[in-house]
């Protein structure tokens, strides 16, 4: 590979790690997990001749006086080892950050998963119900996903999404711990994001009522009893203070309904006045990625890891065998039944199968041929 070659990718490299990472992190753990990457070293290669400037829009509920910001900004550091000049562009409401991404505003824009499924619907399904049991399925998807065979699903139109990085299982929180069953949380109230239609389908089909909410009023919502249950990651325990919400009687399900992650979507036309070559400098830009993709993931994994065992003992629950395989049984009934309404994309729900059946070849869903 020639020095042009490993110049032109590198950029694309530090912007993935630029937008994949600022809303997950603590700053000081991403310096750590990135101080392996100079330039010039561990085959990576040297800066820029001259700068190469990027705009990327993020969210944080808190704008410039965030965690996310703060992080952020030490991520912009990182960048410039390689004369990438990025400017970052902070908004409170992770609709308008989307929107703001959509109407030119950014180069790129790191957002939920969840809502980059308007962008690609094919990646934009990897955080469906169910669809990845648990990190090390994660990790066996991530290192999927940089086969150059699956790139051209990542593009709709002018968006791609380049890339995801996991921030976490989602876990049921209860304001009462006797809400232990899919039977059990008919009635309830339980908050969905208002402009994720799966969820609200999802509740419904378990006899629930689904309470619209965004990711700026969810925890107030769950705290002040406005909802008896909300699904969310545990890095979310501490910024919305949810356990105003768990209160005395409350617990925390050890049983991730999904495993949340954070997208990074580029504007191909943007970038390609940039990199007209862009599809090959993405593919060179994969096999590097691949090279240290395993020591970021057990950086992000340890991290993630410790963020669950900081939440206090006595609100994690164990899930019941019995409850547990029944919400396995509504999870993949309603990945299929969302599947044939459009809601998740159907090449990514053959292959989410084909992860969970690597990890578990005996489980009854591999010998049925739904998914």
């Amino acid at each position: 590979m020639g020095s042009f070659f490993k110049r032109l990718s590198t950029r694309l490299l530090a912007c993935c790690l630029l937008a994949l990472s600022t809303p997950v992190f603590a700053a000081s753990d991403i310096l750590a997990a990135a101080e392996d990457l100079k330039p010039n070293e561990n085959g990576l290669p040297p800066p820029l001749e001259k700068p190469l400037y990027i705009s990327v829009c993020f969210f944080d509920f808190q704008g410039k006086n965030g965690d996310i910001y703060s992080q952020a900004k030490d991520l912009v550091l990182i960048a410039r080892r390689w004369n990438v000049i990025v400017e970052l562009k902070v908004f409170t409401d992770e609709r308008i950050t989307a929107e703001n991404f959509k109407a030119g505003q950014c180069d790129a824009a790191g957002i939920s998963t969840l809502r980059a499924r308007q962008f690609n619907s094919f990646m934009g399904s990897v955080d469906s119900v169910g669809g990845v049991p648990d990190y090390a399925g994660m990790r066996l998807l991530i290192h999927t996903l940089l086969d150059p065979k699956i790139a051209p699903m990542t593009i709709t139109g002018k968006y791609q999404i380049l890339g995801i990085m996991p921030i976490g299982g989602a876990y049921v929180h209860v304001n009462n711990r006797h809400i232990d069953s899919i039977e059990k949380a008919a009635g309830k109230k339980i908050a969905v994001l208002d402009w994720d239609k799966t969820q609200t389908e999802i509740v419904k089909r378990i006899g629930a009522q689904p309470i619209s909410a965004d990711l700026s009023n969810i925890g107030g919502k769950f705290n002040n009893g406005q909802v008896d249950i909300v699904v969310m990651p545990a890095l979310a325990y501490r910024p919305l203070e949810l356990y105003r919400g768990l209160g005395e009687y409350g617990g925390i399900y050890k049983f991730p309904l999904a495993q949340m992650s954070a997208s990074l979507v580029i504007d191909r036309e943007r970038i390609k006045k940039k990199l007209p070559d862009l599809d090959e400098k993405l593919n060179i830009f994969r096999g590097i990625a691949s090279q240290f993709m395993d020591q970021m993931l057990d950086q992000i994994f340890r991290i993630l890891d410790r963020t669950e065992k900081d939440i206090p003992d006595k609100y994690w629950l164990p899930l019941e065998k019995g409850n547990e395989d029944g919400f396995k049984r509504m999870m993949r009934e309603a990945r299929i039944q969302m599947t044939k309404e459009g809601y998740y994309d159907p090449r990514m729900m053959k292959l989410l199968k084909k992860v969970r059946c690597k990890q578990n070849p005996t489980d009854a869903e591999c010998s049925q041929p739904e998914e």
